[in-house]
Protein backbone atom coordinates (compact mmCIF):
# COMPACT_ATOMS: atom_id res chain seq x y z
CA UNK A 1 0.00 0.00 0.00
CA UNK A 2 2.86 2.41 0.84
CA UNK A 3 6.46 2.00 -0.29
CA UNK A 4 9.45 4.23 0.42
CA UNK A 5 12.53 3.55 -1.69
CA UNK A 6 15.59 5.59 -0.79
CA UNK A 7 13.18 8.36 0.20
CA UNK A 8 14.55 11.38 2.04
CA UNK A 9 13.58 14.94 2.88
CA UNK A 10 15.68 18.04 3.58
CA UNK A 11 14.81 21.68 4.24
CA UNK A 12 16.88 24.77 3.41
CA UNK A 13 17.97 26.56 6.58
CA UNK A 14 20.38 29.49 6.49
CA UNK A 15 21.74 28.52 3.10
CA UNK A 16 22.26 24.89 4.11
CA UNK A 17 20.20 21.75 3.59
CA UNK A 18 19.11 20.21 6.91
CA UNK A 19 18.00 16.59 6.70
CA UNK A 20 14.67 15.89 8.40
CA UNK A 21 14.50 12.36 7.03
CA UNK A 22 17.52 10.42 5.83
CA UNK A 23 17.21 7.92 2.95
CA UNK A 24 15.04 4.99 4.00
CA UNK A 25 13.41 1.90 2.53
CA UNK A 26 10.09 0.95 4.11
CA UNK A 27 7.04 -1.00 2.98
CA UNK A 28 3.60 -0.82 4.62
CA UNK A 29 1.29 -3.64 3.59
CA UNK A 30 -2.38 -3.21 2.69
CA UNK A 31 -4.73 -3.82 5.61
CA UNK A 32 -2.18 -3.66 8.42
CA UNK A 33 -1.84 -1.27 11.34
CA UNK A 34 1.66 0.14 11.09
CA UNK A 35 3.22 2.11 13.95
CA UNK A 36 5.92 4.75 13.54
CA UNK A 37 7.67 5.54 16.82
CA UNK A 38 10.12 8.30 17.62
CA UNK A 39 10.80 11.14 20.01
CA UNK A 40 10.17 14.77 19.03
CA UNK A 41 12.31 15.71 16.05
CA UNK A 42 12.77 12.10 14.92
CA UNK A 43 11.06 12.72 11.56
CA UNK A 44 7.66 11.12 12.24
CA UNK A 45 5.53 14.06 11.09
CA UNK A 46 7.73 14.61 8.04
CA UNK A 47 7.19 10.99 7.02
CA UNK A 48 3.43 11.38 7.47
CA UNK A 49 3.36 14.59 5.40
CA UNK A 50 5.19 12.79 2.62
CA UNK A 51 2.52 10.08 2.53
CA UNK A 52 -0.36 12.54 2.08
CA UNK A 53 1.61 14.73 -0.32
CA UNK A 54 1.80 17.81 1.89
CA UNK A 55 5.58 17.56 1.42
CA UNK A 56 7.52 16.38 -1.60
CA UNK A 57 10.51 14.04 -1.15
CA UNK A 58 13.90 15.60 -1.77
CA UNK A 59 14.97 12.32 -3.35
CA UNK A 60 14.05 8.69 -3.80
CA UNK A 61 10.58 7.44 -4.64
CA UNK A 62 7.32 7.10 -2.73
CA UNK A 63 4.34 5.05 -3.90
CA UNK A 64 0.98 5.32 -2.10
CA UNK A 65 -1.99 3.18 -3.13
CA UNK A 66 -0.48 2.64 -6.57
CA UNK A 67 0.37 6.32 -7.19
CA UNK A 68 3.89 7.79 -7.34
CA UNK A 69 3.40 10.66 -4.90
CA UNK A 70 6.72 12.27 -5.82
CA UNK A 71 5.54 12.77 -9.43
CA UNK A 72 1.86 13.71 -8.99
CA UNK A 73 0.53 17.08 -10.15
CA UNK A 74 -2.02 19.11 -8.17
CA UNK A 75 -5.05 17.25 -9.54
CA UNK A 76 -3.40 13.90 -8.88
CA UNK A 77 -2.61 14.89 -5.29
CA UNK A 78 -6.21 15.97 -4.67
CA UNK A 79 -7.45 12.63 -6.00
CA UNK A 80 -5.00 10.74 -3.79
CA UNK A 81 -5.91 12.71 -0.66
CA UNK A 82 -9.57 11.71 -1.04
CA UNK A 83 -8.35 8.15 -0.42
CA UNK A 84 -6.45 9.16 2.72
CA UNK A 85 -8.20 9.94 6.01
CA UNK A 86 -6.43 11.94 8.73
CA UNK A 87 -6.86 11.92 12.53
CA UNK A 88 -5.13 14.69 14.47
CA UNK A 89 -3.72 14.97 17.98
CA UNK A 90 -5.83 18.03 18.88
CA UNK A 91 -8.97 16.94 16.95
CA UNK A 92 -9.08 19.99 14.59
CA UNK A 93 -12.86 20.19 14.71
CA UNK A 94 -14.78 23.24 13.49
CA UNK A 95 -16.17 24.86 16.63
CA UNK A 96 -19.02 26.65 14.83
CA UNK A 97 -20.36 23.45 13.26
CA UNK A 98 -22.31 20.65 14.89
CA UNK A 99 -20.85 17.19 15.30
CA UNK A 100 -22.87 15.96 12.32
CA UNK A 101 -21.72 18.83 10.11
CA UNK A 102 -18.08 18.32 11.14
CA UNK A 103 -18.28 14.73 9.92
CA UNK A 104 -20.11 15.75 6.74
CA UNK A 105 -17.67 18.60 5.99
CA UNK A 106 -15.17 16.64 3.81
CA UNK A 107 -18.07 15.22 1.82
CA UNK A 108 -19.46 18.67 1.19
CA UNK A 109 -16.00 19.78 0.02
CA UNK A 110 -16.00 16.84 -2.39
CA UNK A 111 -19.31 18.00 -3.87
CA UNK A 112 -21.67 15.55 -2.16
CA UNK A 113 -25.19 16.91 -1.64
CA UNK A 114 -26.23 18.09 1.83
CA UNK A 115 -28.81 15.35 2.43
CA UNK A 116 -26.53 12.52 1.29
CA UNK A 117 -23.61 13.92 3.28
CA UNK A 118 -25.67 14.12 6.45
CA UNK A 119 -26.96 10.56 5.99
CA UNK A 120 -23.39 9.32 5.64
CA UNK A 121 -22.38 11.36 8.71
CA UNK A 122 -25.21 9.86 10.77
CA UNK A 123 -24.12 6.32 9.83
CA UNK A 124 -20.53 7.05 10.81
CA UNK A 125 -21.53 8.65 14.11
CA UNK A 126 -23.50 5.50 14.91
CA UNK A 127 -20.37 3.47 14.06
CA UNK A 128 -18.29 5.39 16.62
CA UNK A 129 -21.07 5.45 19.25
CA UNK A 130 -21.97 9.15 19.02
CA UNK A 131 -25.34 9.14 17.27
CA UNK A 132 -26.96 10.76 20.34
CA UNK A 133 -24.51 13.70 20.12
CA UNK A 134 -24.89 14.63 16.46
CA UNK A 135 -26.51 18.02 17.13
CA UNK A 136 -24.02 19.08 19.80
CA UNK A 137 -21.03 21.35 19.23
CA UNK A 138 -17.39 20.31 19.88
CA UNK A 139 -17.19 22.43 23.04
CA UNK A 140 -19.92 20.24 24.57
CA UNK A 141 -17.92 17.02 24.13
CA UNK A 142 -15.20 15.30 26.14
CA UNK A 143 -11.75 14.74 24.67
CA UNK A 144 -12.52 11.13 23.85
CA UNK A 145 -15.78 12.08 22.17
CA UNK A 146 -14.02 14.75 20.11
CA UNK A 147 -11.50 12.20 18.90
CA UNK A 148 -14.32 9.82 17.95
CA UNK A 149 -15.80 12.63 15.86
CA UNK A 150 -12.34 12.97 14.29
CA UNK A 151 -12.35 9.25 13.47
CA UNK A 152 -15.82 9.48 11.92
CA UNK A 153 -14.81 12.52 9.86
CA UNK A 154 -11.66 10.73 8.64
CA UNK A 155 -13.82 7.84 7.40
CA UNK A 156 -16.33 10.07 5.61
CA UNK A 157 -14.79 9.80 2.13
CA UNK A 158 -14.32 6.02 2.45
CA UNK A 159 -10.51 6.15 2.42
CA UNK A 160 -8.18 3.21 1.86
CA UNK A 161 -5.55 4.65 4.23
CA UNK A 162 -6.00 6.21 7.66
CA UNK A 163 -3.19 8.38 9.04
CA UNK A 164 -3.17 8.98 12.81
CA UNK A 165 -0.87 11.75 14.03
CA UNK A 166 -0.41 11.26 17.80
CA UNK A 167 -4.15 10.54 17.92
CA UNK A 168 -4.16 9.46 21.59
CA UNK A 169 -1.44 11.60 23.19
CA UNK A 170 -3.95 14.23 24.38
CA UNK A 171 -6.18 11.62 26.04
CA UNK A 172 -6.18 9.94 29.45
CA UNK A 173 -5.25 6.21 29.64
CA UNK A 174 -8.83 4.92 29.80
CA UNK A 175 -9.95 7.04 26.85
CA UNK A 176 -6.79 6.08 24.94
CA UNK A 177 -7.71 2.41 25.36
CA UNK A 178 -11.23 2.97 24.01
CA UNK A 179 -9.99 4.93 20.97
CA UNK A 180 -7.38 2.26 20.19
CA UNK A 181 -10.07 -0.41 20.47
CA UNK A 182 -12.17 1.60 18.02
CA UNK A 183 -9.26 1.84 15.54
CA UNK A 184 -8.57 -1.87 15.88
CA UNK A 185 -12.22 -2.65 15.11
CA UNK A 186 -12.22 -0.34 12.08
CA UNK A 187 -9.07 -2.01 10.78
CA UNK A 188 -10.58 -5.50 11.10
CA UNK A 189 -14.03 -4.62 9.75
CA UNK A 190 -13.10 -2.29 6.90
CA UNK A 191 -9.64 -3.62 6.03
CA UNK A 192 -8.19 -0.12 6.18
CA UNK A 193 -4.44 0.40 6.19
CA UNK A 194 -3.69 2.47 9.30
CA UNK A 195 -0.43 4.35 9.84
CA UNK A 196 -0.14 5.43 13.45
CA UNK A 197 2.43 8.02 14.54
CA UNK A 198 3.25 7.97 18.26
CA UNK A 199 5.99 8.41 20.83
CA UNK A 200 4.45 5.75 23.09
CA UNK A 201 5.56 2.16 22.63
CA UNK A 202 2.57 1.00 24.68
CA UNK A 203 0.21 2.34 22.00
CA UNK A 204 2.11 0.33 19.38
CA UNK A 205 1.92 -2.80 21.55
CA UNK A 206 -1.86 -2.57 21.87
CA UNK A 207 -2.91 -2.07 18.28
CA UNK A 208 -0.11 -2.35 15.68
CA UNK A 209 0.99 -5.30 13.54
CA UNK A 210 4.40 -3.92 12.59
CA UNK A 211 6.45 -0.94 13.69
CA UNK A 212 9.29 1.30 12.52
CA UNK A 213 11.50 3.23 14.95
CA UNK A 214 12.92 6.61 13.90
CA UNK A 215 15.80 8.44 15.56
CA UNK A 216 17.05 11.84 14.34
CA UNK A 217 15.63 11.18 10.88
CA UNK A 218 17.11 7.67 10.56
CA UNK A 219 15.13 4.44 10.37
CA UNK A 220 16.92 2.44 13.07
CA UNK A 221 14.70 -0.63 13.44
CA UNK A 222 11.55 -2.13 11.98
CA UNK A 223 9.64 -5.39 11.99
CA UNK A 224 6.72 -7.21 13.64
CA UNK A 225 5.71 -5.59 16.92
CA UNK A 226 6.23 -8.82 18.84
CA UNK A 227 9.85 -9.02 17.67
CA UNK A 228 10.72 -5.34 18.09
CA UNK A 229 8.95 -4.96 21.44
CA UNK A 230 10.19 -8.16 23.07
CA UNK A 231 13.67 -8.28 21.55
CA UNK A 232 14.73 -4.70 20.70
CA UNK A 233 18.12 -4.44 19.00
CA UNK A 234 18.79 -0.72 18.70
CA UNK A 235 19.50 1.47 21.74
CA UNK A 236 16.67 3.87 20.83
CA UNK A 237 14.16 1.02 20.69
CA UNK A 238 15.40 -0.34 24.02
CA UNK A 239 14.84 3.09 25.57
CA UNK A 240 11.26 3.18 24.25
CA UNK A 241 10.56 -0.26 25.67
CA UNK A 242 12.13 0.73 29.00
CA UNK A 243 9.95 3.87 29.11
CA UNK A 244 6.90 1.69 28.43
CA UNK A 245 7.91 -0.57 31.34
CA UNK A 246 8.69 2.29 33.75
CA UNK A 247 6.89 1.70 37.04
CA UNK A 248 5.73 -1.67 35.75
CA UNK A 249 6.13 -4.98 37.50
CA UNK A 250 8.35 -5.99 34.57
CA UNK A 251 11.07 -3.52 35.52
CA UNK A 252 14.16 -4.95 37.23
CA UNK A 253 15.04 -3.47 40.63
CA UNK A 254 18.68 -2.29 40.94
CA UNK A 255 19.19 -4.59 43.97
CA UNK A 256 18.66 -7.59 41.69
CA UNK A 257 22.26 -7.25 40.53
CA UNK A 258 23.36 -8.66 43.91
CA UNK A 259 21.32 -11.86 43.60
CA UNK A 260 23.58 -14.88 42.88
CA UNK A 261 23.18 -17.01 39.78
CA UNK A 262 22.93 -16.58 36.03
CA UNK A 263 20.69 -13.66 35.16
CA UNK A 264 18.22 -14.58 32.40
CA UNK A 265 15.23 -13.05 30.65
CA UNK A 266 12.72 -15.67 29.55
CA UNK A 267 10.10 -14.69 26.95
CA UNK A 268 6.96 -16.78 26.46
CA UNK A 269 4.45 -16.12 23.67
CA UNK A 270 1.02 -17.45 22.75
CA UNK A 271 -0.33 -20.36 24.76
CA UNK A 272 3.14 -20.99 26.25
CA UNK A 273 2.56 -17.84 28.33
CA UNK A 274 0.30 -19.82 30.66
CA UNK A 275 2.31 -23.07 30.85
CA UNK A 276 4.28 -23.91 34.01
CA UNK A 277 7.54 -24.32 32.09
CA UNK A 278 9.78 -22.65 34.65
CA UNK A 279 8.76 -24.98 37.48
CA UNK A 280 8.86 -28.01 35.18
CA UNK A 281 12.41 -27.31 33.97
CA UNK A 282 13.58 -26.57 37.52
CA UNK A 283 12.27 -29.92 38.75
CA UNK A 284 13.74 -31.87 35.85
CA UNK A 285 17.22 -30.32 36.05
CA UNK A 286 17.50 -29.67 39.77
CA UNK A 287 18.27 -25.96 39.42
CA UNK A 288 16.96 -23.30 41.78
CA UNK A 289 15.60 -19.98 40.61
CA UNK A 290 14.66 -16.57 41.94
CA UNK A 291 12.08 -14.50 40.05
CA UNK A 292 13.35 -10.92 39.98
CA UNK A 293 10.68 -9.31 37.79
CA UNK A 294 7.92 -10.30 35.42
CA UNK A 295 4.89 -9.28 33.43
CA UNK A 296 2.10 -10.95 31.48
CA UNK A 297 0.31 -8.87 28.87
CA UNK A 298 -0.75 -8.86 25.23
CA UNK A 299 0.71 -7.60 21.99
CA UNK A 300 -2.46 -6.80 20.08
CA UNK A 301 -4.36 -10.08 20.53
CA UNK A 302 -1.36 -12.33 21.31
CA UNK A 303 -0.51 -13.04 24.98
CA UNK A 304 3.10 -12.89 26.08
CA UNK A 305 5.04 -13.16 29.31
CA UNK A 306 8.53 -12.06 30.30
CA UNK A 307 10.34 -13.19 33.43
CA UNK A 308 13.74 -12.09 34.65
CA UNK A 309 15.18 -14.85 36.82
CA UNK A 310 18.43 -15.78 38.55
CA UNK A 311 19.26 -19.45 37.93
CA UNK A 312 21.51 -21.36 40.34
CA UNK A 313 22.80 -24.96 40.16
CA UNK A 314 25.13 -27.37 38.39
CA UNK A 315 22.82 -27.93 35.42
CA UNK A 316 21.93 -24.39 34.33
CA UNK A 317 23.17 -25.13 30.80
CA UNK A 318 20.78 -28.08 30.59
CA UNK A 319 17.96 -25.86 31.90
CA UNK A 320 18.67 -23.31 29.16
CA UNK A 321 18.67 -26.07 26.55
CA UNK A 322 15.27 -27.29 27.74
CA UNK A 323 13.83 -23.77 27.71
CA UNK A 324 14.98 -23.37 24.12
CA UNK A 325 13.58 -26.75 23.13
CA UNK A 326 10.21 -25.72 24.60
CA UNK A 327 10.16 -22.59 22.41
CA UNK A 328 11.07 -20.11 25.14
CA UNK A 329 13.32 -17.24 24.02
CA UNK A 330 16.27 -17.07 26.43
CA UNK A 331 18.47 -14.02 26.81
CA UNK A 332 21.38 -14.00 29.25
CA UNK A 333 21.73 -10.58 30.86
CA UNK A 334 24.93 -8.91 32.00
CA UNK A 335 25.06 -7.51 35.51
Amino acid sequence: MIEFQGTHKSYPVGGHEIAALHPLDLTIQAGEVFGIVGHSGAGKSTLLRLINGLERPSGGTLTVDGARVDTLDGAGLRTLRRRIGMIFQHFNLLSAKTVRDNVAFPLRLAGVGRTQARERADALLARVGLEAHRDKYPAQLSGGQKQRVGVARALATEPTILLCDEATSALDPQTTASVLQLLDGINRELGLTIVLITHEMDVVRRVCDRVAVLDAGHLVESGPVSEVFLHPRHATTRRFVAESDAGDEGALHPDAADVPGRLLRLTFTGTDTYRSLLGQVARETGVDYTILSGRIDRIKRTPYGQLTVALVGEHTDEALRRFGHAGVHVEELSR
